[in-house]
């Protein structure tokens, strides 16, 4: 029995069309997906669909001249970012100008409005216990601020929050919105004055000078309170933003589209004392989404400690406001201590909300102050303009390439042209649906990537044909030419790409902004030209070898062994045999 002969698979040859099909299912599935899915475009970054740009300028923290640093703008940058990013929104650029501004860009087509609240809140966190809170004028009579969902676990006591969440549960509100402003204001006078009782060791002297403190403060504070109306936004700039910490003061939230106003204590918690926070849905007790926070050792027991007093209050007492450049973001309700250094905050959360929320607990420190200078509306004209520049180019450059093919390959253009453009459409359906699945956004440097992909794609094809070439010129046939070709050329074109795929990885890895997007288009332009040689490709060109204008060389086949100076057929011959003995060698 005659052995098989090396380097050759008999699936190889005889089944191409399984990794046709294959590859052709696989395109008709993700065009099919792009269409179902809506988005038959990709999705442009700011260069070219325009956006928001957003100046923000730093100030030293009182107390610390020299904030303003290297380190401290890098720090703010990379949370910045992750705030932005937080949102779901891609390719937004944050990066430092000069010494003291951060410039941030963000693309059209995303939620700009929000992340420009995110990024341009700079204040610090606070968790302040909540004294009193009611409608602001002018909202609707049926608006609560504070929800009371029942249920809580021992581990960690679930709260209901009121300012963002979109709907609340059931419960009864801390302060009726027809209130009058009287008896509001007497309840803020109590709640102050209760709140800053001096100790009973204290002096007389010192506990009548402290009590007549607390009660001009009191009396200042509900002056502001009756007066502040959230619903009008040159209140709401205003309202507490220059308290201390270590004050009570008043402030705003927006609970359902509706403002409500608050009295807050001095700050118990810090934000910087929260080590995590993430958005989880409860899938055991079908609780919806929550919002989890962990606290570091310090900030777990001061969290314990307020949430021990808060519990033994009544609505609206038994909340602390999350607190967030002086805004109510929430403001949940404990019914018992919270101990641990973890807690949930549950209600009525849509998956946006939790995850907003969390966004502003995890990154809600910033090291220093920021003052929003500047917004403008970057336009795509000149964007628009480099495109269309940058489309014509890598026309060109097609038409080039698909010149060179024909006139040196002349038949194998048969394989490359639509192997080219299997790859195109490959590139730009994932690139499209990349767009809803990440966030991918196509910018111009990502277009720059696309049109050298162009390049590396046509290179796998020449070292595949060029090695078919170099085996017809060793005299032999064009089927097992192309198989003993194969391995040779699979071997230089993965090394090729990998190397490709490399440089792109580590261009990703290392750089920011737009570069990212020229990196990550090569890289999957890369990925892709593996997949097109190997399922397209070579399996194409194994079902043109069996063709007889290819497998006989038509000299219009780019594989004609008379062009390309092959050596005639090997042939094996016997020596006849002679008598036994030496032979002259002239006589032979």
């Amino acid at each position: 029995m005659a052995a098989p002969k090396r380097g050759r698979s008999a699936s190889a040859q005889s089944k191409p069309g399984r990794s046709l099909a294959l590859i052709l299912i696989a395109i008709a599935a993700l065009t099919g997906g792009m269409f179902a899915s809506g988005h038959t475009t990709p999705r442009l970054g700011i260069d070219l669909a325009g956006g928001t740009s957003i100046t923000l300028q730093a100030h030293n923290e009182p107390g610390q001249p020299n904030a303003i640093n290297k380190a401290n703008m890098n720090t703010a940058v990379e949370i910045m970012n992750r705030r932005v990013n937080g949102l779901g929104v891609s390719e937004a650029e944050v990066q430092t100008q000069g010494t003291s501004n951060i410039i941030v860009n963000i693309p059209k087509g995303t939620n700009s409005e929000e992340a420009r609240q995110q990024v341009g809140t700079t204040a610090k966190l606070y968790f302040r216990p909540v004294l009193a809170s009611e409608a602001s004028a002018g909202a609707a009579a049926s608006a609560s601020p504070s929800a009371s969902s029942s249920g809580s676990s021992s581990a960690s006591p679930s709260a209901s929050p009121s300012s963002s969440a979109s709907q609340k549960a059931t419960g009864s509100s801390s302060a009726s919105p027809s209130s009058s402003a009287t008896s509001q204001g007497r309840a803020v006078t109590d709640a102050l004055k209760a709140d800053s009782t001096p100790s009973a060791s204290a002096s007389p002297s010192a506990s009548s000078s402290a009590s007549a403190s607390a009660s001009a403060a009191a009396t200042k504070l509900e002056a502001e309170y009756t007066a502040l109306d959230c619903s009008k936004p040159a209140q709401r700039a205003t309202a507490g933003k220059a308290a201390k910490p270590t004050d009570s003061t008043v402030a705003c939230g927006k609970i359902s589209g509706v403002w409500y106003k608050y009295v807050l204590g001095p700050a118990a918690v810090d934000g910087t004392e929260v080590k995590k926070a993430q958005a989880v849905y409860d899938t055991q007790t079908a609780a919806g989404w929550q919002v989890q926070m962990t606290f570091n050792s310090s900030g777990g027991k001061k969290f314990a400690n307020i949430t021990a007093e808060l519990a033994k209050n009544q609505q609206p007492q038994n909340e602390f406001g999350i607190v967030l450049d002086g805004e109510v973001v929430s403001s949940p309700y404990v019914s018992q201590s919270i101990t641990g250094g973890q807690a949930e905050i549950s209600g009525s959360f849509t998956q946006t909300e939790a995850q907003s929320l969390a966004n502003m607990l995890s990154y809600g420190a910033l090291p220093l102050s920021f003052k929003e200078q500047s917004v403008t509306t970057v336009t795509a004209a000149l964007g628009g303009e480099q495109l269309h520049a940058g489309l014509i180019a890598g026309a060109i450059g097609l038409a080039l390439v698909i010149i060179y093919l024909l006139v040196f390959y002349r038949g194998l253009s048969v394989v490359a042209i639509p192997s080219l453009m299997v790859s195109a459409i490959l590139t730009y359906v994932i690139m499209a649906l990349l767009g809803p699945a990440i966030h991918f956004a196509l910018n111009l440097p990502a277009v720059c990537g696309a049109i050298v992909a162009i390049g590396i794609t046509a290179d796998s094809f020449i070292v595949f044909f060029e090695r078919i070439r170099d085996e017809i010129r060793e005299g032999r046939t064009l089927r097992p030419a192309v198989e003993r070709a194969w391995p040779r050329a699979r071997r230089t074109i993965l090394v090729s790409d990998f190397v490709s795929f490399l440089a792109a990885a580590v261009l990703f890895i290392v750089t920011v902004g737009k570069v990212q997007g020229f990196a990550f288009t090569l890289g999957l332009t890369t990925v892709l030209d593996v997949v097109v040689v190997f399922f397209f490709t070579k399996p194409l060109m194994t079902l043109l070898a069996r063709r007889k204008f290819f497998a006989n060389g038509h000299k219009w086949s780019g594989l004609d062994p008379k062009g390309l100076g092959a050596k005639p057929p090997l042939r094996r011959t016997r020596r006849p045999a002679g008598p036994a003995g030496p032979v002259d060698p002239k006589e032979a």
